[in-house]
């Protein structure tokens, strides 16, 4: 192992009234690094990071921390601390005194608070804003103040729990820059916890994805995105269409009635496999020059691109292209052999990836604003 991690969970167990939350995860994480626990809600991200923070002592397992055992040491005596998404902030201190709050529990000189205060401040643009009242602050001033006051103590790791998501949409996109760039100023280990896949693609430098207690994969962004492990994967990291397939020779498969030059080896003769096409990966061509052909079932407008589903023998596809196709046209479809990624079954096979029951309003309503999870 990598001689600069600084945490490393072994086969942790963790389960509440006889559920299992974690099983037998194994992680570890290095020094500076960003790291993002990603996965839908339930999936145990939350739990991992409060057995690192020290809230939940797990049914199994080690937590070390710099090559020591840490089970069962209280939460303030770990060298992390924890950004919430409720912010946690104390409404009858100003911001002056937020900050300072933890430098005054561990009985630093004034001198040294006001340069610590002065310079978390700064760090967060927030100059000036010491004697305001935390009731006057929007709630991207107060998600400020709390990190800053996280930061104040000099943690070895901060936790940050969905900490963006009580924030519009716009701030969201800022603050994820603003944190991104703490960061690497800093230096310091970020572990990150969200639902959401763009916020861990656009700040981290690895990601976990979870589902169920259990690691899916752990990888970069691009290697999360380019190259997912499983149909879950694929599906919960931006849009995917996955289809049944035929590995019949490397480099060789065959999906939708026809065969597809592709990059992936390695596979058995004639194996089964689920196919992965990301929706801008795919050429939309006249209906003679393409390799598959359907039918525009939708199209929906998107900015920057169309979003068409296609019907290809019974199977709706995602397509997402910038020129125009109308509901009812007839058209073909072109796909390159390294917009084709090849991966094996899984649980997860034949769960996602067909468009049928796709609209905007569903999605939306599959995804209700994540609730404090456990």
């Amino acid at each position: 192992m990598e001689n600069n991690v600084i945490i490393d969970l072994k086969n942790i167990s963790v389960s509440y009234d006889g559920e299992p939350i974690l099983k037998d995860l194994n992680l570890y994480i290095r020094d500076k690094e960003f790291i993002t626990f990603l996965g839908p809600s339930g999936c145990g991200k939350t739990t991992t990071l409060r057995v690192i923070a020290g809230f939940i002592e797990p049914d199994g397992g080690d937590v070390i921390f710099y090559n020591k055992r840490i089970n069962g040491v209280p939460p303030h005596k770990r060298q992390v601390n924890t950004v919430f998404q409720r912010y946690a902030l104390f409404p009858h201190l100003n911001v002056y005194e937020n900050i300072a709050f933890g430098l005054r529990l561990r009985k630093v000189s004034n001198k040294e608070i006001k340069q610590t205060v002065t310079d978390m401040l700064a760090l967060v643009n927030l100059k000036g804003f010491e004697k305001r009242n935390i009731q006057s602050l929007s709630g991207g001033q107060q998600q400020r103040v709390a990190i800053a006051r996280a930061l104040a103590v000099k943690p070895k790791v901060l936790l940050l729990d969905e900490p963006l998501g009580a924030l519009d949409l716009k701030l969201r996109k800022d603050m994820q820059i603003e944190l991104k760039n703490i960061q690497q100023r800093l230096g310091i280990t970020f572990i990150y916890v969200t639902h959401d896949q763009e916020e861990a693609l656009s700040m981290s430098d690895t990601v976990v994805v979870m589902d169920n207690g259990v690691i899916q994969q752990i990888g970069t962004p691009l290697d999360i995105y380019n190259e997912p492990k499983n149909a879950f994967v694929a599906d919960f990291i931006g849009e995917s269409n996955i289809l049944d397939g035929v590995m019949i020779d490397d480099c060789l498969a065959e999906f939708s009635g026809h065969r597809f030059e592709c990059l992936d080896k390695g596979f058995g003769k004639n194996e089964a496999v689920d196919v992965v096409v990301r929706p801008e990966d795919v050429d939309v061509v006249e209906p003679e020059k393409g390799m598959l052909c359907g039918v525009v079932t939708s199209v929906t407008f998107k900015g920057v691109h169309f979003e068409i589903i296609v019907d290809i023998g019974g199977f709706k596809w995602m397509i997402q292209t910038t020129d125009y196709q109308p509901e009812g046209a007839k058209i073909g479809l072109y796909i390159e052999p390294d917009a084709i990624h090849i991966m094996k079954k899984s649980a997860y096979s034949g769960l996602y990836g067909d468009y049928s029951s796709f609209s905007e309003e569903f999605d939306e309503l599959s995804d209700p604003e994540e609730v404090e999870e456990e």
